[in-house]
């Protein structure tokens, strides 16, 4: 199939699936007139690459992830598990940033209401 026949079964933009390729994620095969010819197994995995983007992982990771993902149970040596831990302890901390960024700001928002502003209702303005 064309890269536009797998861009519109997969729903992933030609460009993005030339990203892909150009990173080792997805193959093609060129046809005597120079171009791309996918099989239709790449189908599933441009929809499996775009979990693992939208999981934050960034596409070095999941060139390494995908040998893994497709080897049978029995033939994994443990590295997806480590590249997945490793992954959730980097999402963890950024989650703990961003909860202190997020504690932050609220302190920050509190203490910005000066003493005027909280007494505000309290001030007769006519009399």
């Amino acid at each position: 199939m064309r890269i536009g026949e797998l861009a519109e079964a997969s729903g992933v933009s030609a460009r993005s699936l030339r990203y892909y390729e150009d990173h080792g994620l997805i193959r093609s095969e060129r046809t005597s007139g120079g171009w791309r010819d996918f099989e239709s197994s790449m189908i599933d995995r441009v929809v499996l690459i775009q979990h693992l983007f939208a999981a934050g992982l960034g596409s070095a990771t999941i060139n390494e992830l995908l040998p893994c993902l497709e080897a049978p149970p029995e033939g994994r040596t443990g590295v997806m598990e480590q590249l997945l831990a490793q992954e959730l302890e980097r999402l963890e901390a950024k989650r703990r940033d961003i909860d202190r960024e997020i504690d932050t700001l609220n302190a920050l928002r509190s203490d910005a209401v000066s003493p005027w502003a909280r007494d505000v209702s309290q001030v007769d303005f006519l009399g």
